[in-house]
């Protein structure tokens, strides 16, 4: 499982799944080392991590305190079971949204002085394509046709005091009419743009990590590299 805590990507991993040692930093046993949040930076791999563990760091890392840490990964031994408890700790929220495409050229909206890609939360007893269909269309104005499941993505936020985690499934699109294009500025956005390949090094710079890893899957896909 990955879930991205103020834009921090941690992975939860069973303790049976290879890893490369080399992609990490620092690499950390949880039974043996008093770990120090705040001093973690880079990419870090802590074994025999657990379920206490894993909230402690969500509880760190959601007042922003740690500007050097790229990624956390936790391997576990009973995975199942800790992924079961973090997800109790938390409302669950579920959303959904596109990446819609108009020819070589991808829509981004810009909101909260970030580009993103148009997304929203289901409403009750919405089925999730037609919400990512809906939500498009609705912060777009623009209308456009399903393709095919990205990816989902989880992350985390705090509203009213409460602990919220959020699912959201990525969708592929193509446009049917964008000839009314225009930001849904009730929902805070200031701008729609088409982004073509040269642009988008731009925009991906300005923009959260779960997006760019979103758009990381649509171009695994796009070249054939996942079953659609």
């Amino acid at each position: 499982m990955k879930i991205f805590i103020n834009d921090v990507p941690l992975y939860i991993v069973s303790m049976d799944k290879e890893l490369d040692r080399e992609h990490y930093d620092l690499i950390i046993d949880a039974t043996k080392e008093d770990v120090q949040f705040d001093d973690l930076i880079d990419d870090v791999l802590v074994r025999k991590a657990n379920s206490d563990f894993i909230y402690s760091f969500y509880k760190f890392l959601r007042n922003d305190k740690n500007k050097k840490l790229d990624s956390l990964t936790c391997k576990v031994y009973d995975y199942d079971q800790v992924v079961s408890e973090f997800k109790k700790k938390f409302k669950i929220v579920k959303a959904a949204g596109g990446v819609v495409m108009k020819s070589d050229k991808i829509l981004f909206i810009y909101r909260l002085k970030k580009w993103d890609l148009p997304k929203g939360k289901l409403e009750k007893k919405e089925k999730v394509e037609d919400a990512a269909v809906r939500e498009v269309e609705e912060e777009c104005n623009i209308e456009v046709e399903l393709g095919y499941k990205i990816c989902k993505t989880w992350h985390t936020y705090t509203r009213n005091g409460k602990n919220h985690l959020k699912k959201t499934s990525w969708y592929q699109m193509n446009t049917l009419d964008d000839s009314k294009m225009e930001p849904q500025q009730e929902e805070g956005i200031e701008k729609v743009i088409w982004v073509n390949k040269k642009e988008m090094r731009t925009v991906l710079v300005n923009t959260y990590r779960s997006i760019r890893y979103v758009m990381k899957k649509f171009h695994e896909h796009q070249e054939g590299l996942v079953t659609k």
